[in-house]
């Protein structure tokens, strides 16, 4: 640490952005920590002042660190754009129309335009009338694509209508889009029909983007061109433009179970490999007169254009600054430490952006780099090898294990699986990735070039579809992914401990680390086993939120029956609303029954539920408990129900009225899915409040779920 002082410049300016972030309200912790830490500073500077030989001032060195602990809680108050008085967070009124600009590379959906609009003013109703005034913000705008041409960066747009804010996660375990967005300081979305907004002219925010978006297009044409299959094509869009539109789902899942996903997303993987590969390339170069210093601009420019190719993708943009200042220590012939280079390339990108420390590509391509520089030479060095391409897979291998073990417990965080042949997959990917990214550049700086153009787009074409057929031939092997996997924050930061110290303790062989690593270990084994245990014994009701459909389940232990009306093919809607709930409660054995069914299910259901099915109403028999899921209350049908029903579930708009129930159906809890109409269910609500009638809303309240144990 004495030799690496960024890294306690990083540590502590990390420390006031976390401060900020789960505690706004601690205004007083960092104002006692400027102040003392400014008087600690001063005290040390005065002590040593006069003095030939200056002695270690532990005194200053502290103090200095909470400077920068109360610079990293300013930086992040400053770069929230909640704090501003004009922000639409804080508008009271009904927005009537905005005016915004298209601030980000829009990007294409399979029915809508993606858009990010910063909100340069709005028209509301206010006791001064109705007129424009100053208004700031971002909104995630989905424009219908009917009859619609691509937007273009800088567009000025006129919206009619109100955004509205950003819905948390309604799931247990549901991806929370809202805290990711409010990261990237957006709080509000909108769907527009085309006819509800007008390009007023074209006024792109910086210049810079404006051509990094043109230059992408340029690059999405030439590709376009060169590659004539949809499969490989898919692959070179997403590796280097940073566009998945056009890749086919089961390619996903492929690469997604051969540990190779990570490729599929312009990051710091791709400027990585393109940093060594410029290395290796321009190696020569060295040993000439002022070589270093014609390799890094070089280097530089290659890594600029590339970034400049993704349309400054912000993961690639904070790549390519820390990769820059590498090369920039590198050349100037100083000593300098590897560790300390990549802090200091942290703590200038946090000091830019202090809200990129939470995410996920950063952690990662940050750990990805520190382990594989601290951590790949001695593994690698720690085994020999007589032939040159046993040495050569070895060494690849040592990078794939570096950067997996550093990586698994964040990724299993972030993603809940783990590839199970990431080592056989690994190697093979780097490899064609090393060949790939440099090929693709080379094609693009080519692309004027009679004849050439066609070779290179031909050779690209090939080693897309070489990687692509090792990732489908690995993702299609027995078990390639351990899928289904939950950790704890406090599991995933022990789990880390374990790594850290354990590999302390092999370099150092000092006992206190053995100590740290076992304790820890423990720690992490007791939380598994608890975890077990609670699921192991957990009953519950869950009336999940699932956008204008029914999902109703009845969970005992690891076993789970879902009744739902989703259709079995669409798998996009289960893995983002529900997968991550089953898999948050550790459910292994899922029964799925179609809420489409009108006769008996007894074929479908498990032993321990009873289940009478009529197209009017299901009722379920669980564990003491009964279930009551109402289609329709029409008609004068006679109804065998109990005479008192613990769970009553709307669904499909059957209920208009309370006084439909009145005779019919006596519940002690009623629950609205999202299968009935908004503004009906919020009409009932509204009665239901005035006749003080208990009742629960999925749409407006998220999952409802009852633990019965």
């Amino acid at each position: 640490m004495k030799g690496n002082p960024f890294v306690r410049y990083a540590a502590a300016l990390i420390g006031g952005i976390v401060l900020y972030v789960y505690h706004p309200d601690w205004i007083l912790v960092p104002q006692v920590a400027l102040l003392l830490g400014l008087g600690m500073l001063l005290w040390g500077v005065r002590q040593t002042r006069g003095k030939l030989v200056k002695p270690i001032q532990i005194a200053s060195g502290l103090g200095g660190l909470l400077l920068l602990m109360a610079l990293g809680w300013g930086i992040s108050y400053q770069h929230t754009a909640r704090n501003q008085s004009d922000n639409l967070v804080h508008l009271t009124d009904t927005l009537r129309a905005y005016e915004g600009v298209i601030a980000a590379q829009p990007e294409e959906r399979a029915k809508t335009f993606r858009v990010e609009l910063a909100v340069r003013r709005g028209k509301w109703t206010s006791q001064a009338g109705e007129k424009w005034q100053p208004l700031s913000g971002r909104v995630i705008v989905y424009l219908d694509k009917a009859g619609q041409s691509m937007p273009h960066y800088g567009e000025v747009w006129l919206v009619t209508g109100s955004p509205r804010p950003i819905d948390p996660p309604l799931n247990p375990g549901e991806f929370d889009y809202k805290q990711y967005l409010s990261y990237r300081n957006i709080y509000h979305q909108q769907y527009l029909r085309p006819y509800e907004r007008t390009v007023l002219s074209v006024d792109p925010p910086s210049r810079i983007t404006g051509i990094a978006t043109r230059v992408n297009r340029w690059a999405d044409r030439v590709f376009t061109h060169q590659v004539s299959n949809r499969a490989e094509y898919g692959i070179v869009n997403a590796m280097i433009l940073g566009v998945r539109d056009d890749l086919d789902t089961e390619l996903y899942r492929a690469y997604a179970a051969a540990g190779a996903v990570h490729v599929l997303s312009v990051s710091g993987l791709h400027v990585g490999i393109l940093f060594l590969v410029l290395t290796f390339l321009l190696s020569f170069l060295i040993k000439r007169p002022r070589g270093k210093l014609l390799m890094a601009f070089l280097q530089l420019l290659i890594l600029w254009f590339y970034a400049l190719v993704t349309g400054f993708s912000p993961p690639v943009l904070r790549s390519a600054a820390m990769f820059t200042l590498l090369i920039v220590a590198n050349a100037s012939g100083r000593q300098q430490q590897f560790i300390n280079s990549l802090a200091a390339s942290a703590f200038f990108i946090l000091c830019f952006d202090p809200y990129a420390l939470f995410s996920a590509g950063f952690q990662l391509s940050y750990l990805a780099v520190g382990g594989i520089g601290a951590w790949q030479s001695p593994l690698y060095q720690s085994i020999t090898f007589r032939y040159k391409l046993a040495d050569k897979i070895w060494e690849l291998t040592a990078v794939a294990l570096v950067a997996q073990l550093i990586t698994f417990p964040l990724g299993v965080f972030y993603f809940h699986q783990f590839p199970t042949y990431f080592l056989l997959a690994n190697p093979i990917v780097i490899v064609m990735s090393n060949i790939l990214l440099p090929l693709a550049m080379t094609t693009l700086a080519f692309s004027w070039v009679p004849y050439l153009n066609d070779l290179l787009g031909w050779l690209l074409e090939k080693t897309a579809w070489l990687l692509n057929y090792a990732v489908m031939q690995t993702g299609a092997l027995p078990g390639a992914a351990w899928d289904g996997l939950w950790i704890s924050q406090l599991a995933m930061v022990l789990i880390y401990v374990v790594i850290f110290c354990g590999a302390a303790l092999l370099i150092t062989r000092n006992r206190a680390y053995l100590w740290a690593t076992s304790l820890a270990a423990l720690f992490v084994a007791g939380l598994t086993i608890w975890d077990d245990f609670e699921q192991a014994n957990q009953q519950r009701l869950a009336v999940h939120f699932l956008p204008h459909r029914t999902a109703v389940s009845l969970t005992h232990g690891h076993q789970s029956t879902i009744l739902t009306d989703l259709e079995a093919t669409d798998t996009r809607s289960f893995d983002f609303y529900l997968k991550n709930t089953f898999g948050q409660w550790g459910v292994s054995e899922l029964t799925t029954i179609r809420a489409s069914q009108t006769k008996s299910v007894a074929d479908t259901i498990p032993n321990h539920l009873a289940c009478y099915q009529t197209r009017a109403y299901t009722l379920w028999v669980w564990r003491g408990k009964t279930v009551l899921l109402v289609n329709q209350l029409g008609g004068a049908s006679h109804w065998k129900l109990p005479a008192v029903v613990d769970y009553l579930i709307i669904r499909r708009n059957a209920l208009r009225t309370w006084n439909q129930l009145d005779g019919r159906v006596v519940a002690r809890h009623i629950i609205f899915d999202d299968s009935n109409k908004t503004p009906l269910t919020d009409k009932l609500l509204a009665d239901a409040n005035e006749l003080g009638i208990a009742c629960y809303s999925v749409r407006q309240m998220g999952a409802y779920v009852a633990d019965m144990e």
